[in-house]
């Protein structure tokens, strides 16, 4: 399928995203893709690409990996093809989560996609919703948010203090700010339709957008600018005895709270204040 990018020259020009390089691109085959942030997932990047490919998600959407400069070799490229993956762009320049969306972001919308689902590489989400997740978005959703803790939805072994902060802090403080009854507003496992991030009211390719801004900024802009978003619930599974996450215990989950108040404050709003 060509590439048919509706993003003029200027505006592409005023997006802030960071240098990247794309060490796999085969071209884009589905209206729809799935990215996959990474940084050194190991084994738990092979085992969701192997449930992926066993659902047979290549054959609805395009699969892209961007990598945030891992270094277990887990990303090797053959087997990324063998396994229905298209696309693998390595982040070179500075930023973590947020950095590596908007660099994955960018590169969709300039290949054409008309919407996005993410999904975390570190396999704790079933990714068997994500054909589900497309069809909202094929019928008018502009963001679709997974939610352990809706009708439907599996939470299991999440730590407790995590549980409490996401059911009684983070998706209350997000709701009232943004006027839509969120459940789950921390993990990344959404989708969005180009039209959302292609709207400069809502400007997500800004350099201020590095950790985890971009998640909770979305959550709050998009229903407050009148976006069709929805829960649809899926399962979230954390292993035994291990936490796999980039958020450290205390200094981390300090900054997520920073960046939540900062979001619902509406600081994170573009210049052209709403």
């Amino acid at each position: 399928m060509a590439m048919t990018s509706c993003v003029s020259p200027d505006v592409r020009a005023s997006w802030q995203v960071p240098s990247f390089t794309q060490s796999l691109w085969l071209g884009r085959q589905h209206p729809w893709c799935v990215v996959i942030p990474v940084i050194n997932e190991g084994e738990r990047i092979k085992s969701l690409i192997a449930r992926m490919d066993a659902l047979g998600i290549a054959e609805v959407a395009d699969i892209i990996i961007v990598d945030g400069g891992s270094t277990d070799g887990s990303l090797e490229l053959s087997a990324l093809q063998a396994k229905g993956v298209r696309g693998l762009l390595v982040k070179t320049g500075q930023g973590k989560l947020s950095a590596q969306l908007r660099c994955a972001y960018a590169f969709a919308l300039d290949m054409g996609y008309s919407g996005i689902v993410t999904i975390d590489g570190n396999d704790k989400d079933d990714p068997e919703p994500i054909p589900r997740f497309i069809a909202a978005l094929n019928d008018g959703v502009d963001f679709v948010q997974a939610s352990r803790f809706i009708a439907g939805g599996i939470a299991q072994n999440t730590p407790k203090a995590r549980d409490f902060a996401i059911r009684f802090i983070h998706a209350p403080c997000l709701s009232l700010a943004s006027g839509f009854k969120w459940t789950d507003t921390t993990q990344g496992f959404r989708a969005y339709s180009s039209q959302l991030l292609l709207d400069p009211a809502v400007a997500p390719f800004r350099d201020e957008f590095a950790g985890y801004e971009l998640l909770a900024y979305l959550s709050y802009i998009a229903p407050r600018m009148g976006y069709r978003c929805v829960e649809l619930p899926t399962s979230r599974k954390y292993p035994k005895g291990e936490v796999p996450t980039k958020i450290s215990s205390v200094r981390g989950n300090l900054a997520v709270m920073k960046v939540l108040l900062k979001a619902c404050l509406g600081q994170y709003n573009p210049s052209q204040k709403l």
